[in-house]
């Protein structure tokens, strides 16, 4: 294997988290050589300037990449076309890696021999909510007491290691999920079936912070039905297709949308203190039952766009 490591930070219009995320990249401890590599996906570059500026004094090589074309999965394959590593490391750009998080990861894939490993995500809210705060430290967190070793079960790319050598192409990530997201777990999903392993490092944290206008019921249940969505649709997308899953699925979203309701409900009425878990897991049994691709909500990319700029891109594309 390529002894050197990409770790590759796509950023869409949040240029001073992006700048954060690489300076944590580039103060990383490893005994392997790395390369940063930033790709601006705002359509008008508007991370290009500060995150140039940022290569210009960095003490490991910087590669900076501009994709216009908005979509969570372009921008990460226009990362790894740029990317000349053996493995590779995946950042969000709302995320800070402490000093050992790329040695941690290392050592758990050396450890294993797992092709993708992941690690642990920790919330850091920007401001405390008036409501609910437990429920959203826990929300954008990602399993921070799992055990170190071999898993059979995936995440996604924020806080991931891969190895070249296992992807499936050079550019793995489906277009398709551009906006709806889950381009990873469909990448993973194939990885698997292909034989690929996965393992989990529980040092390899890495800390979130959330932008505000995230941290709020409408985005976190809206994100909760896309979640619950994620069995059937994986059933949906094997090849060849897992037909038997999807009626599974649907109906333990039936019932979990039955039990759950009647407690969201009662929680509702009663102003618990943990209502929004009842909310939420209400809402992943909708996504369960109702899991089919026209319905899927859109988060990144166009979609994420104002509404000036996507009808501005619709007239020019017409």
């Amino acid at each position: 294997m390529n002894p050197l490591v990409s770790i590759i930070i796509p950023t869409f219009r949040r240029p001073q988290r992006a700048v954060q995320a690489a300076r944590s990249a580039l103060a990383q401890q490893c005994d392997s050589a790395i390369e940063i590599v930033l790709v601006d996906n705002d359509p008008a570059g508007s991370a290009l300037d500060v995150l140039r500026a940022l290569a210009t004094s960095a003490a490991h090589p910087v590669t900076l990449v501009h994709e216009p074309r908005a979509g969570v999965a372009n921008a990460r394959n226009a990362g790894l076309r740029a990317a000349r590593g053996g493995a590779i490391a995946f950042l969000d750009d709302d995320e800070i890696a402490p000093h050992n998080w790329l040695l941690e990861l290392l050592r758990v894939q050396r450890e294993t021999g797992a092709e993708v490993v992941f690690g642990p995500v920790l919330t850091q809210l920007a401001a405390p909510p008036r409501d609910h705060r437990e429920y959203f430290e826990e929300f954008f967190s990602r399993d921070p007491h799992r055990e170190e070793g071999e898993i059979r079960d995936f995440y996604g790319c924020g806080c991931s290691l891969i190895l070249r050598t296992a992807l499936p192409s050079a550019e793995p990530f489906s277009p398709e999920r551009n906006e709806i997201g889950g381009e990873d777990d469909l990448l993973f999903q194939r990885m698997q079936a292909d034989g690929c392993r996965f393992a989990w490092a529980p040092l390899a944290v890495v800390l979130e912070t959330p932008e505000p206008s995230r941290v709020t019921l409408a985005y976190t249940l809206r994100r909760a039905f896309a979640y619950g969505q994620g069995p059937a649709t994986q059933a949906w997308y094997k090849s060849p297709k897992d037909l038997p899953a999807i009626p599974f699925w649907m109906a333990v979203g039936l019932a979990q949308a039955i039990v759950y309701g009647a407690a969201a409900l009662g929680s509702f009425l009663g102003k618990t203190e943990r209502r929004a878990f009842a909310y939420r897991r209400f809402v992943e049994g909708l996504g369960k039952l109702l899991w089919f691709p026209f319905i899927k909500p859109r988060f990144y990319g166009v979609a994420s766009l104002p509404k000036s700029e996507r009808k501005a891109k619709a007239v020019a594309a017409a």
